[in-house]
Parts: C-alpha cells; structure tokens; sequence
C-alpha cells in the first residue's frame, strides 16, 4: 500500500519512541558533519530511497537537491545511472557502492565494487559514506514502514 494513501503515519515513531529518534538524529547529524561532499550525499540518500521505495525520502532529497543546484536531468536520470554519460567516475563509483550495499545481493558485495569505490575515495572517506548509506536506508525503514506521507511534518 502507497504511503500516499494517509494523511497521517500509521505510528508516530518520534512520540512512541523519542529515545530512538534521538539515536538516529546523532547518526545523521554524524554523518552530515563527517564532510562527504553535499551533491553527492544527496545522490546516496536519493538512490538509496528510490531502491527502497519510500516516497517521503525520495521526494525530501530529490528536493534537497535541486535546492543545491543539481539539475533535472541528473535526477530525473538517476536510477539510470549506468546507461548514461552524465556522471562523473566518482559518482557512478558512489553509486555502484550504494547500490550494493542497500540490495546486499546473496554473495554480498562483490571485489569490483570495492576496487571501484577504493579508485575514487580514502578508506576513511568509503568508510563515511558506507555509514550514509546504512543511515539513509534506517530512515527509509521507518519512511515505509511507518507509511509517512508526502509533506507530513508531524
């Protein structure tokens, strides 16, 4: 069922439990802070939420995007990523390494995502952008889980 179906969640998560938003609150703020470039964690966060179908996310970073400057066209064309020459090496490197990770397909992630990933970042930065990518996908649980709507503000 689309979370667009409701005008309020099925549970307010931040009132039923303010001790877990205040957990994942410090890990966002974490990984805001950790300093991966804002174009490109936009793109974790918006790749991340198109696979796991949550629109809330989908809609919230798409918009946060656009607000960096990003253009349509690399939205709009981002599930496509691989298809296309609009991408710089690092980004579809990102993306590769984002997709892995939130799919975990049965043989785990393979050598040439991490070979491809370790070409363009330091360990440290594949490490910060391994956490953005299981953050975004722990809002994304509560995103579709929850059935958040579309603008709600709670």
């Amino acid at each position: 069922m689309s979370n667009q179906t409701h005008s309020k969640p099925r549970l307010e998560y931040w009132k039923a439990a303010p001790e877990a938003m205040k957990a994942m609150l410090a890990l966002e703020n974490t990984v805001r802070a950790a300093g991966i470039d804002k174009a490109l964690l936009e793109f974790i966060k918006l790749r991340t939420s198109q696979i796991n179908g949550c629109a809330y996310c989908v809609n919230m970073h798409h918009t946060d995007a656009r607000k960096n400057g990003e253009t349509d066209q690399r939205l709009a064309l981002l599930p496509f990523w691989h298809e296309v020459d609009i991408y710089t090496e690092k980004e579809k490197a990102v993306l590769r390494w984002v997709e892995a990770l939130t799919t975990l397909p049965g043989g785990g992630v393979s050598e040439e995502d991490f070979t491809e990933i370790r070409a363009h970042f330091t360990e440290a930065e594949v490490t910060w952008i391994t956490l953005a990518t299981a953050t975004i996908n722990m809002w994304n649980r509560f995103g579709v889980g929850f059935q958040i709507p579309l603008g709600y503000a709670g």
